[in-house]
């Protein structure tokens, strides 16, 4: 059974309840300011190295596209064509080549970076929806 000694009155009880209450409720938001803040710096680490990854990355494209306009080059004089010749008409082919592939990728990329595209439809469709059945229940 309960204990019927404690002789507060129902205000202290309720109170105490909303002290103890407000106080765990600040305890969850440092906990969630923490918590976020960790996560934001190891989000932060993660971006700095993927920042590093790029910068080699695009290291290595520039190495990749000269031996490919080298070796281009090469198979050209290979066929007849001369050396000044075979280096032009190969840096120019490898040019258009990665133009291409450039363009295209922009392309795809803005076209997914459209408005239309980041709309949020099914959450305005629900927000909608739940609006309606607040004003169908009067309230």
């Amino acid at each position: 059974m309960a204990n019927h000694s404690d002789q507060r009155s129902l205000t202290e009880l309720v109170g105490g309840l909303v002290t103890d209450l407000s106080g765990l409720f600040r305890k969850e938001i440092d906990l969630a300011k923490a918590e976020a803040s960790e996560k934001v710096d190891r989000a932060l680490g993660g971006l700095e190295v993927l920042a590093i990854g790029l910068v080699f990355a695009i290291g290595a494209i520039g190495v990749l596209l000269s031996a490919a306009v080298t070796g281009l080059a090469a198979f050209l004089v290979s066929q007849g064509v001369t050396e000044p010749n075979a280096d032009a008409l190969a840096s120019v082919i490898v040019g258009v080549v990665v133009a291409f592939l450039a363009w295209a990728m922009i392309h795809r990329g803005t076209a997914a970076l459209r408005t239309s595209n980041l709309t949020l439809d099914r959450t305005a469709t629900s927000l909608r929806q739940d609006a309606d059945v607040i004003r169908g229940k009067g309230l």
